[in-house]
């Protein structure tokens, strides 16, 4: 019997639990916490964070956002990766090498994140860099669409192989529009035709090997006039057309792309009306609260299926693995 999970992700103010932190994580409508780069000063000191979470709750979920590049909260004490366009460089020139190391990429992040006492990173990122995106850029493989694909699906190989789920984001893909959605409302304007051919691609290749998938805050207009994460139109898509079975976890309901559905209360709900599983609040506990007391008594079994499910990895001995030595190296070269 899968166990249910109350439908609220939410931050930690800094590095140590505080008793505010305690008290809240405590609420059953919390199911999981995400952990920014004020909570995160080594890998020895996020494992002990995760340890004393889950001595409060020890079924609450725990993510990270641990992309590399540009997205790479925890720094100290792992690999520091590259943006995953050098990855896809490296696949233009010798695909048999791009796609050996974007699963080893995969590997070694499922493994140092679980040994870190980490359920999930939200990685890969999905969409489709299309060169006037100003917040997916580097983040993205590729600009083509069947390149994202098939080294998204390595990378998520690499983290099956390490015991760890994959989320993919952020459908149906982010990079077709120049606004940064924590700071704007971005609407891509362009036919729905475009879209299914071009970004949606690699979520249609790769949603039943997904254990959640995260919606954009972006509005694509010639489909829907909310927000995909607001959206049951796209949410439904994913679930119905492309067969996706797991977590939808909402993007950061305190973006400001996420305002236009009104106060914390109203965007809750919004996106749990739509489809989406857990809720992400995040930098903003007023509203963490306020979308916590709504959630109450309301629970939601697929986020509880993304825990790590095998014995974690012991950081310590990570460097005695052959595969995270050499796998360890390229990606360093590649991010210097």
């Amino acid at each position: 019997m899968t166990q249910s999970l109350g439908p609220v992700m939410l931050d930690l103010e800094g590095p140590q639990l505080t008793k505010a932190d305690k008290q809240l994580l405590r609420d059953p409508a919390v199911g999981g916490v995400i952990l920014f780069a004020r909570n995160v000063e080594n890998a020895y000191q996020t494992r002990q964070l995760c340890s004393d979470i889950r001595r409060v709750r020890a079924d609450l979920l725990l993510a990270i956002d641990q992309e590399g590049g540009r997205v790479q909260r925890l720094k100290q004490g792992v690999t520091r990766l590259p943006p995953m366009a050098r990855i896809g460089d490296l696949f233009t020139g010798n695909q048999e090498a791009g796609m050996a190391l974007a699963k080893d990429a995969g590997w070694l992040l499922g493994m140092e994140m679980a040994a870190c006492g980490l359920d999930i990173s939200f990685a890969p990122v999905l969409d489709v860099e299309s060169g006037i995106s100003s917040v997916i850029g580097d983040r993205s493989f590729s600009s083509d669409p069947a390149h994202v694909a098939l080294l998204g699906q390595g990378f998520i190989q690499g983290l099956h192989d390490a015991g760890m789920a994959a989320v993919g984001k952020h459908f149906p893909g982010h990079g077709g529009v120049a606004a940064d959605s924590h700071v704007a409302l971005p609407v891509d304007n362009r036919p729905f035709e475009q879209i299914k051919q071009h970004d949606l691609l690699p979520f249609t290749r790769l949603a039943s090997q997904l254990g959640g998938v995260m919606p954009a805050h972006v509005i694509y207009s010639a489909f829907d006039t909310r927000p995909a994460g607001f959206s049951p139109n796209w949410l439904g898509m994913l679930r119905e057309s492309l067969g996706f079975k797991g977590c939808i976890f909402s993007d950061d309901l305190s973006m400001t792309g996420a305002h236009e559905a009104g106060d914390p209360k109203a965007r809750a709900n919004a996106a749990l009306t739509a489809g989406c599983d857990m809720l992400l609040v995040c930098n903003d506990r007023a509203a963490a609260l306020e979308v916590v007391d709504a959630c109450r008594g309301l629970q939601s079994k697929r986020p509880a299926k993304l825990r790590y499910g095998r014995a974690r990895p012991d950081l310590d001995a990570l460097s005695a693995l052959g595969r995270w030595r050499r796998t360890h190296a390229q990606l360093e070269a590649l991010a210097n």
